[in-house]
């Protein structure tokens, strides 16, 4: 029985999950450096949960570093997006994202001078970070998160600005997300051990632009480091910070709400239906960026990591720079490498161009040797119910992969897959090797293009 926090309502804990090994090691004490300006960055026009940007610039055009390049007023839900370099605009571009989709994009190759690192890490991360908001109004803050583009960091790259808008009476907590609970990953972890204030300062912005209560900062056990950090930047301030049992899906913002304040996001609710607003740390950090300096969201870090690369990195890298510059400045694959992922081994995306863009929604790169990817052929279910035991959401993995296989839409939708959050506890569990994420994705997909 998990112990009950202090301070607050949860146990630190959720029920079911699994725990992967971490394997944080290759990059976790790794700080966070920075890639040089590449000669020329792909920039695609879907950054962004909603809807794509359009482009604000055509080919031979002179662009500045931070300039805004697409933009999609029209929309309610998509996010503005800026030349993190200078450079000239090329011939509009089409490219592939790992996750299959294709995509225009705007090609910009650098030309004049460019920011060294010192620079671009100063005006990103170095210096005093206030902590306080006089002088602002929360529209302002808004506003500024809106004009810089911010979307959620941690993965789903919902458009910040829509979320930090001034919502409903019954949101009290601004719920800040450390957790980094996919293993290998570890981008979040430095971003606390290495710029806290930025996060402090971000996270005391947004709950003043939402009209909010408290601030609550959660971070797993296993990062003793950034919780040690989080506590000295916080000092002096009202944030709360709660460390949590360390467990897979911990960093799913609805089992980190059970886990900090006992509360439950209804299925297919949001966490505004449980009267919280949850952000990942280097969102926020971020947040901090746009407000107290003007900076657009021109870059970001990634953590670049796994036995397959010669040396892993926690990097601040340009958006739209290629994977390929990014295995290169981590000296390369290993001999033994096998096979490289967008994101972590549980909810990343396998691909073979290294020339892909990164987007804004990038935060990690990790690269497999063959002994990981090591597994037993698929053989056919044979309805042990693990699949069940460990689903964090309450679902039934088997019979969600069984009905999306054979294109049976309506039992899918009768088993719930929309609640799927696609961590992988069930394929992880499967003693079949069914690969059940891959299935749902699919499933869902097909229902998406039924509507």
């Amino acid at each position: 029985m998990a112990k009950k926090l202090e301070q607050f309502t949860g146990s630190g804990t959720f029920p079911k999950g699994i725990h992967p090994p971490e394997r944080k090691h290759f990059s976790a004490d790794a700080p966070i450096e920075v890639v040089p300006t590449p000669k020329e960055v792909l920039l695609p026009l879907q950054q962004n949960i909603g809807a794509p940007s359009k482009p604000l610039v055509k080919p031979k055009q002179e662009v500045e570093y931070g300039d805004l390049i697409a933009d999609n007023e029209e929309a309610p839900i998509s996010a503005k997006i800026h030349s993190p370099i200078f450079g000239v605009v090329q011939k509009m571009a089409v490219t592939t994202l790992p996750n299959g989709r294709h995509m225009q994009a705007i090609r910009i190759k650098a030309a004049g001078r460019q920011f060294t690192d010192e620079e671009n890490y100063r005006e990103l991360m170095g210096g005093k970070w206030p902590k306080s908001v006089v002088g602002y109004d929360p529209d302002e803050v808004t506003r500024a998160i809106h004009d810089a583009g911010i979307v959620g960091l941690g993965g789903a790259a919902f458009p910040t600005h829509v979320k930090i808008a001034p919502i409903s009476l019954r949101v009290d907590t601004l719920l800040v997300n450390g957790c980094e609970c996919e293993p290998y990953l570890t981008a979040d972890d430095r971003v606390m051990r290495d710029i806290p204030d930025t996060i402090i300062s971000g996270a005391l912005l947004s709950r003043f632009a939402m009209g909010l209560k408290d601030i609550i900062v959660g971070i797993e056990e296993n990062k003793p480091r950034a919780i040690e950090a989080i506590r000295k930047s916080a000092a002096g301030t009202d944030i709360k910070i709660a460390v949590l049992k360390t467990k897979y899906p911990q960093g799913s913002e609805k089992h980190l709400i059970k886990a900090v304040l006992n509360r439950v996001v209804p299925l297919g609710g949001l966490p505004a239906d449980a009267g919280v607003a949850v952000s990942n740390v280097t969102t926020i950090s971020a947040v901090a960026r746009a407000v107290f300096r003007g900076m657009p969201l021109t870059h970001r870090v990634v953590c670049v990591t796994g036995g397959g690369v010669v040396q892993p990195k926690n990097l601040l890298v340009p958006i739209g720079i290629s994977y390929r510059e990014l295995i290169e400045f981590c000296g390369g694959f290993t001999k033994d490498a096998a096979r490289i992922l967008s994101g972590g081994p549980m909810m990343g995306f396998s691909f073979s161009d290294l020339d892909m863009p990164l987007t804004k929604g990038t935060g990690g790169v990790t690269v497999l040797t063959h002994d990981d990817i090591k597994k037993q052929k698929e053989t056919a279910c044979i309805r042990c119910g693990r699949c069940v035991d460990v689903c964090p959401m309450n679902l039934v993995p088997a019979r969600l992969g069984l009905a999306s296989r054979h294109g049976d839409l309506a039992m899918a939708e009768k088993y719930r897959i929309r609640g799927c959050v696609e961590c992988g506890c069930c394929a992880y569990a499967c003693p079949a090797n069914i690969p059940l994420v891959q299935l749902i994705r699919m499933g869902k997909a097909q229902i998406a293009a039924k509507r």
